[in-house]
């Protein structure tokens, strides 16, 4: 399977129906996970705001982790060594372990264990990880799940605003600044990725209103400016929008604005995940390297061991 060809699948992934069991009671969710796996916790902590959600990307877990912590394990390949280190933490504290894997060692650690597919790259397989999550505390009905897929599907037919953006991107030598606010912060961050190992280019995000209190200033200043190009989304709340336009306006810097499709924030939030994994495979394409090509995080994992 082709990369163009992983990135189709989403609109299928968001159909599994897979979910937890979890304790009616519980005072917080620890949600472990590195790169392509970590982006799930990331992004369900801006979608459930009923417990504390609290996600690690490093190898060990908070000292209040106890029996009444459900924690999550999250790894595509099932072999990443600092979501292993904390799953092996969270078992000894006596927390309910659950875990998303592909298969791996970490299948192994905990009864509670959704396995998916495999055969993607990690952050191909966003719909297979986070679903058995949304599906659980969010409670996603085959409708909705149904209708998240036809928007994605949409997506695969029509992405040409996507497709101009990631060539302008590439043509023009620019590096994307990605500016996100809630509940798309890490949406930002998203994208921010998939530009640095889709296309290869190092890329910028932050978020408002937190942005306005430190980056404000160097948008303002900065020597560097025409080397970026500024995205942001469309469909904020009053505040944030006025906070939009009034930095452009103090740092006399433009944004393009990318306006999500969807009925919900859940909707909302996959339309913009896939219009960024089209955006950044053009760039890949335009810029003719391979956006499939992981070889020096996998060089870097050979130099640790």
């Amino acid at each position: 399977m082709d990369f163009l060809d992983e990135l189709k699948t989403l609109k299928e992934q968001v159909l599994i129906g897979d979910f937890f069991k979890v304790p009616e009671h519980f005072n917080n969710i620890v949600i472990a996970g590195m790169g392509g796996s970590g982006i799930v916790g990331k992004l369900f902590s801006e979608l459930y705001h009923i417990k504390p959600v609290i996600c690690l990307d490093d190898y060990n877990i908070p000292e209040f982790v106890d029996k009444d912590t459900i924690f999550i394990g999250i790894s595509y390949s099932g072999n990443t060594e600092e979501t292993i280190s904390c799953t092996s933490e969270a078992l000894k504290k006596g927390a309910h372990v659950f875990i998303v894997t592909g298969g791996g060692k970490l299948s192994q650690m905990s009864e509670n264990t959704i396995i998916i597919p495999s055969g993607l790259q990690p952050r191909s397989a966003l719909g297979y990880m986070i679903m058995p999550l949304l599906n659980t505390f969010l409670h996603m009905v085959p409708e909705r799940r149904e209708r998240l897929s036809e928007l994605l599907g949409a997506v695969d037919n029509h992405h040409e605003e996507a497709i101009e953006l990631g060539k302008r991107i590439a043509l023009e030598r620019k590096i994307p600044v990605i500016f996100g606010f809630s509940p798309f912060r890490y949406v930002a961050y998203r994208w921010k990725t998939q530009f640095n190992e889709n296309s290869k280019l190092l890329a910028i995000s932050n978020y408002f209103p937190e942005l306005n209190h430190n980056d404000t200033m160097s948008l303002r200043d900065t020597y560097l400016k025409d080397d970026f190009f500024f995205i942001t989304f469309g469909g904020s709340t009053e505040k944030i929008s006025k906070r939009i336009q009034a930095t452009e306006k103090v740092t006399s810097t433009q944004f393009f604005m990318v306006h999500p499709l969807g009925t919900d924030d859940i909707e909302k939030m996959f339309y913009l995940i896939h219009f960024g994994d089209y955006m950044s495979f053009e760039t890949a394409l335009s810029r003719e390297v391979d956006p499939g090509d992981v070889s020096s995080i996998e060089d870097l994992k050979r130099l640790i061991k």
